[in-house]
């Protein structure tokens, strides 16, 4: 009896009711007050680029993504865009994460796992009353409460005013010739396949890529056309 009162009174589901909630879920509403933390626009900014570093930091060679990977640096953006300063409030679904940033429901749940892995983020899971009498779940589950972090070892990388600290001459090296290939490969693409690459293979992209290739063949047509006049 004891263990379930305690239960109730810290927001943990308890009984048959609890079957349609994740384990460890909280009572939303009654579970925030200590783990939201007031933040302010800087800060978010520190954890925002401290990530980023973090990121390239720990890229292999011959790897595209770091330790957290591209999508987890977009799901660590839009999150630092939703954070209430005041309170730390931050509680978007994963459905408006997956909307906003476009992304499948799989990317965006690596990306916050690995945000998590590493120190950047933690969240708690959260259960609403469904308002139902009788039988059928008395609980749903309702979106995370987030919280941002700066973790120790990102800290280190940003200097005493937040200003990144000088990148190893290696990975300077690395990145440098990384931009130099990219480059390369660019300039010996066509026009279609460059439109396409650029806009990330999206509808736009296709529309340009339809562009590039009337624009290939005009001018190729114009060639062919210089060619049977000479020798006419």
């Amino acid at each position: 009896m004891f263990t379930t009162i305690r239960a109730v009174l810290s927001g943990a589901p308890t009984g048959p009711a609890s079957q349609p909630v994740r384990r460890g879920s909280r009572l939303a509403g009654r579970c925030e007050g200590t783990f939201w933390r007031a933040t302010c626009r800087q800060e978010v900014g520190r954890i925002l680029l401290a990530a980023r570093r973090f990121d390239l930091v720990g890229r292999r060679a011959g790897r595209r993504n770091g330790p957290l990977g591209h999508v987890a640096l977009e799901v660590l953006e839009l999150l630092g865009h939703l954070v209430r300063y005041r309170t730390g409030r931050l509680e978007p679904s994963l459905d408006y994460l997956m909307r906003t940033l476009r992304r499948s429901r799989d990317a965006v749940v690596r990306a916050l796992a690995a945000l998590r892995a590493h120190g950047f983020l933690d969240w708690l899971r959260r259960y609403v009353p469904t308002g139902r009498e009788g039988r059928g779940p008395q609980l749903r589950q309702t979106s995370n409460a987030y919280r941002l972090s700066l973790p120790a070892r990102a800290l280190r990388l940003l200097g005493t005013q937040g200003q990144p600290v000088p990148l190893p001459d290696d990975v300077l090296h690395a990145q440098a010739a990384r931009q130099q290939e990219q480059e390369t490969h660019r300039s010996s693409l066509s026009l279609d396949a460059l439109a396409v690459i650029e806009v990330d293979d999206t509808q736009l992209g296709q529309l340009l890529a339809q562009l590039g290739r009337r624009v290939q063949e005009r001018e190729s047509a114009k060639r062919s056309e210089s060619r049977s006049t000479l020798l006419s």
